[in-house]
C-alpha cells in the first residue's frame, strides 16, 4: 500500500513524498480512510508509530474544498497536554500543508498572549493548542468555536492524568454538538474509554498494536545501583559506551536539575526540560539537543509526551516513574519507526515496587546487568513476571481543581478541618470552631487529644505480592 492509494491530493502528497515517504504506517493505513468517511474514530497505537500523520493528513484533505474560516473562527481544534507535543502537531500540519491554502496556528501557555491572539484574528482552518491557554483565549473573545468541524484529542490518556478534565468538559460545552471527534492515543484506560464514549458517537475502533507494547526494536535492561552512586553510573556508562545523546528521565524537576549539574561537573553538557522551565527555555534546550549541542537532555515525565527526536538512540530512567504506564512512554521516545534503540533503568532497592508494576504492565522481565564497580549494598531482590492485570489505582485528589474540591465539598458536606482556601464566612467560622483549646499547662494538645492518640492502634505491616518485600519496607507504599 502507498499515500497515493489513501485518496490524498496531489499537494498532500507532493509535501508527504518531500518528507521521504511513501509507505503509511499501520496505524496511518488503518485511520486515514476512515477519517476521510467523516466516521468518529478512537485510534491506539505505540508512541512513534506515525500517529500524528495518521489524523493530520486526512484533516488537510477534508479542508481543502470547505468554506473560507471567518475572522477568529477556527474549523479544526486539536488539543494536546504539552507544549511541546502541541509544537510537535502543529509543525506536522504545517509540513504537510505546505502546498495548500490552509491556514494554522499553535497555542499554549508560557509565552506572551498577544501574538497568538494577533494570529487568530484572521481566522485559522487548524488550530493547536493545550486547553488552559486555549481557554483564556476564549475568555478576551479571541477564539470562536461555533464553525469547529473536527475536534482532535492527541494523547487523551495524558490529559486525564495531568487534570486536565474539568478544562476539556468546558471545551466540548462551548462545542457545535454536530461535529467529527477523533481521539488518538498510545493507550486507552478504563477511564479514557468512559471519557470517549462520552464525547464520540458510534466511534471506530481501531488498535494496531496490544496496550501497552514496548516496540520491539528497542532493548530494555536494568543496571541495579544504590540510590546514591546512580549520578556516577550514569556518567559512567555515557563514556564507557560513547553516547553522544541520551535522553534521561527523572522522577522530579529539583531531581532534574540536580542531576544536570552532577554531569556538569564531570564534563558532559547536559541541559534540563521540565515544568517549571520558561517556554523559551524549553524550547532552546529540545533545539540544542537535537543539534547534538547538548549531549544529555534530562527531563520529566511531563516532557515525555512530543519529544519527537529522531533516531534518538538512548533513553535511560534515571528514576523509575510512579506510574508504570509512563515507563512506556518514555522508553518510546527511542526506536521511533522502525529505528533500533535502547531504554536503560537504573533501579535501587527502593524502586523494587516500581520495577514490579512495569514488568507487570509489559509482560516482561526485564535483564539485568550489574556494572562492574558498581554492584549495589542493598540488593535489589529478584522478581517473577505477575500474570494478573495491574492494579487499578485510587484517583488522586490532589489534582483536583478548585471548582471540583468546592463541588466535592457540597456533596459530602462541610469540612471539619480548618482550611486556609476557604473562602466564605461559613468556612471561617468552622475553622475558629474547629480551633484546639490549649491545655492548662499550656501544650499545644489538650487531654483529649493525647487520650485519643494512646488509644490508637499500631499499624500492622502487610507483606507485598509475595516478593518478601514487606510494606513497611517503604517501597511497597510508594
Amino acid at each position: 500500500m502507498t499515500f497515493s492509494s489513501l485518496g490524498l491530493s496531489a499537494p498532500i502528497l507532493k509535501a508527504i513524498a518531500e518528507q521521504g515517504y511513501d509507505t503509511p504506517s499501520p496505524i496511518q493505513a488503518e485511520a486515514i480512510p476512515v477519517v476521510l468517511v467523516g466516521d468518529d474514530v478512537m485510534a491506539a497505537a505505540q508512541t512513534g508509530t506515525g500517529k500524528t500523520a495518521g489524523f493530520t493528513l486526512p484533516i488537510l484533505q477534508k479542508l481543502i474544498n470547505g468554506p473560507k474560516v471567518k475572522a477568529n473562527h477556527i474549523r479544526v481544534l486539536i488539543l494536546t497536554p504539552t507544549r511541546e507535543l502541541a509544537a510537535q502537531v502543529a509543525a506536522s500540519v504545517e509540513t504537510y500543508s505546505k502546498h495548500l491554502s490552509i491556514s494554522s496556528t499553535v497555542v499554549f501557555g508560557g509565552v506572551k498572549i498577544n501574538p497568538q491572539m494577533i494570529k487568530l484574528r484572521r481566522g485559522v482552518d487548524v488550530l493547536v493548542a493545550t486547553p488552559g491557554r486555549l481557554l483564556d483565549l476564549y475568555n478576551q473573545n479571541a477564539v470562536k468555536f461555533n464553525t469547529v468541524e473536527v475536534l482532535v484529542l492527541d494523547e487523551a490518556d495524558r490529559m486525564l492524568d495531568m487534570g486536565f478534565m474539568p478544562d476539556i468538559r468546558r471545551i466540548l460545552a462551548l462545542l457545535p454538538k454536530k461535529r467529527q471527534n477523533l481521539m488518538f492515543s498510545a493507550t486507552f484506560s478504563g477511564p479514557i474509554r468512559t471519557l470517549a464514549k462520552s464525547i464520540v458517537h458510534q466511534a471506530v475502533e481501531i488498535s494496531v498494536a496490544p496496550p501497552n507494547a514496548t516496540a520491539a526494536t528497542v532493548k530494555q535492561w536494568v543496571c541495579p545501583v544504590d540510590k546514591k552512586r546512580k549520578p556516577a553510573l550514569l556518567a559512567k556508562l555515557i563514556r564507557a559506551n560513547d553516547w553522544g545523546q541520551v535522553l534521561v528521565f527523572t522522577r522530579t524537576k529539583h531531581g532534574a536539575n540536580r542531576l544536570t549539574r552532577d554531569l556538569e561537573s564531570q564534563g558532559i553538557i547536559a541541559t534540563a526540560i521540565h515544568g517549571n522551565k520558561s517556554q523559551g527555555a524549553r524550547t532552546r534546550a529540545l533545539a540544542e539537543f537535537k543539534q547534538g549541542e547538548v549531549q544529555v537532555l534530562v527531563a520529566t515525565d511531563i516532557a515525555a509526551r512530543g519529544l519527537d527526536i529522531h533516531q534518538l538512540p538512548h533513553v535511560v530512567n534515571f528514576d523509575l516513574p510512579n506510574v508504570a504506564a509512563d515507563y512506556v512512554h518514555r522508553i518510546g521516545r527511542t526506536g521511533r519507526a522502525g529505528a533500533d534503540g535502547e531504554a536503560v533503568s537504573l533501579v535501587c532497592a527502593d524502586e523494587f515496587a516500581e520495577l514490579v508494576e512495569i514488568e507487570r504492565l509489559t509482560q516482561t522481565l526485564l535483564t539485568r546487568e550489574t556494572f562492574a564497580g558498581f554492584e549495589p549494598v542493598h540488593e535489589l531482590p529478584e522478581s517473577r513476571l505477575d500474570m494478573r492485570p495491574p492494579r487499578k489505582k485510587k484517583p488522586n485528589n490532589s489534582r483536583k481543581t478548585q471548582g471540583e474540591r468546592a463541588n466535592s465539598a457540597s456533596k459530602n458536606g462541610p469540612r471539619k478541618a480548618s482550611s486556609k482556601r476557604a473562602g466564605n464566612n461559613a468556612g471561617n467560622s468552622s475553622a475558629k470552631s474547629s480551633a484546639k483549646p490549649k491545655s492548662k499547662t499550656g501544650a499545644n494538645h489538650s487531654e483529649r487529644d493525647s487520650e485519643t492518640k494512646k488509644k490508637r492502634p499500631a499499624r500492622r505491616r502487610k507483606s507485598f505480592n509475595g516478593y518478601g518485600q514487606s510494606a513497611g519496607s517503604g517501597t511497597a507504599n510508594k
